[in-house]
């Protein structure tokens, strides 16, 4: 039971701290948190890094103190600067027009996002492009769903080379918890990737269901 408790935990941190590359944010993630941070997930959640601000978070979501489309500010993961990134980030007139063209003209695939990531307007915001990015196109309704196609796409390439991963290595305790934990988003992405995708998805069920399977325990 703590194990498993360890795991969502561990699991609702990792959300949080990603909520700037998550499509649909706060609004995604805060019925997960609520829904799965029991007692002793939260006890647990305590002790791990950036822990006590989550474990507010939730509480505050719990009392209706918090909407479940929001977060206290006070609370957001670095302390708010993956949100602000992009105020510290001014584009001159160039930047900006290569910033327009390129997102108008991406194609959703990985040689789509290569190619986005070698502009130096991207470069420009370091890791935190994707969430860069969007706070600049904020107050651009077409652009913005252009590039929440772009998060899409990086999400699902990620997601697919997760999966790869996963059903390369013996199977663990711990890899099936955390492959049942991420199943909605990889029945949700791994589809785009058509007969493949549907073929890796069936493997990763196959690894969540298959009891029969010589397994090590998970650490």
């Amino acid at each position: 039971m703590k194990q498993k408790a360890n795991l969502i935990a561990q699991k609702l941190v990792n959300l949080y701290r990603q909520e700037h590359v998550i499509l649909g944010g706060w609004a995604v993630l805060n019925p997960v948190f609520v829904q799965e941070a029991t007692d002793d997930v939260l006890d647990v959640m305590a002790d791990l890094p950036t822990g006590k601000l989550l474990v507010q978070h939730i509480k505050n979501l719990k009392s209706g103190k918090t909407p479940m489309d929001s977060i206290d500010r006070n609370l957001l993961p670095y302390g708010g600067a993956m949100a602000e990134s992009a105020i510290a980030t001014p584009l001159s007139d160039e930047q900006w027009n290569e910033l327009v063209s390129a997102v108008n003209q991406f194609t959703p695939n990985q040689q789509g996002l290569e190619n986005l990531k070698k502009l130096d307007v991207i470069k420009k915001f370091g890791d935190e492009w994707l969430v860069g990015i969007k706070n600049i196109l904020s107050e651009h309704p077409d652009l913005s769903a252009r590039w929440k196609v772009v998060m899409q796409t990086w999400q699902a390439y990620h997601l697919w080379d997760m999966a790869t991963q996963i059903v390369s290595q013996p199977l663990t305790e711990r890899m099936r918890a955390q492959i049942q934990a991420d199943m909605p988003e990889y029945e949700t992405f791994l589809p785009m990737f058509d007969k493949p995708g549907q073929e890796l998805l069936a493997k990763l069920r196959s690894f969540m269901n298959d009891t029969k399977r010589p397994r090590k325990s998970g650490n």
